[in-house]
């Protein structure tokens, strides 16, 4: 029986749990399943949040060959969570690229668990986050390498802006490798906004709140580079920066 998470949970040790209770029991059992067929491509491409608690599971199986393409923006004012389930088949590819973005008190975080089953199979997330105020912005995720999954290629990159003090973010990356022929780094790295590039922005005549929102839509969109639709692209990316309205 499902039951609600507690701090005690290492996947939800930084949610707003108060959230997840308003959320109940039945929201946790609510999980989308997607199958990738042997060669098959599926791409995804959503922005989530709004002004109540979300909470989006996804389980991904993707057969022999296949690449599963997710790319995700989190906004909203209020909690939201997105975990994603990735089991990889022989030569199989994961690919996320994801942004957590906002203000306010509200915590809005992605959570993965990347099982590499088979030989062959190769993963890459991308991870930025952005928040102000009393916001956090949080990335878990868990790579498991199978004994059978030789010649694994697995990476996680997270990065994140904290544009000023009392916003917070947290990263918990984990690598569990059973296979002695892997490929496997994540990395994590979590800072203020570069003024000496904002400087010298503004001394080529940029206005300073337009020098700000370009280095952080550069910044946003490095977790985009993999989708390869212009317009999708373009479609997040403002999504996200429209989030920042006035704090720019």
């Amino acid at each position: 029986m499902t039951q609600l998470p507690t701090l005690k949970d290492e996947a939800w040790r930084y949610a707003d749990l108060n959230a997840v209770e308003a959320l109940g029991v039945d929201a946790l059992d609510q999980w989308k399943e997607v199958s990738v067929a042997a060669g098959e491509t599926k791409r995804h491409c959503m922005v989530v949040g709004g002004q109540t608690p979300e909470l989006h599971r996804i389980r991904l199986d993707v057969a022999e060959g296949g690449r599963a393409e997710l790319f995700v923006v989190v906004t909203g004012d209020d909690y939201c969570r997105v975990e994603v389930e990735t089991t990889l088949a022989t030569g199989a590819h994961f690919e996320l690229g994801g942004v957590t973005i906002g203000g306010g008190d509200a915590v809005r975080e992605i959570v993965t668990r990347t099982d590499h089953a088979q030989p062959d199979g190769t993963s890459n997330q991308v991870v930025r986050s952005v928040h102000w105020n009393q916001a956090t912005g949080n990335f878990l995720g868990a790579i498991h390498v199978h004994r059978d999954a030789q010649r694994t290629d697995a990476a996680q990159d997270f990065k994140a802006l904290v544009l000023e003090k009392g916003a917070t973010a947290n990263a918990k990356p984990e690598l569990e490798i059973f296979a002695d022929d892997v490929k496997c780094a994540h990395g994590a790295a979590i800072g203020q906004m570069d003024e000496m590039a904002r400087y010298y922005m503004a001394s080529r005549g940029l206005a300073p709140d337009m020098a700000k929102r370009l280095l952080i839509r550069a910044f946003i969109a490095d977790s985009l580079a993999a989708l390869d639709d212009e317009s999708e692209a373009e479609r997040l990316l403002e999504a996200a920066l429209d989030r920042l309205g006035e704090r720019v």
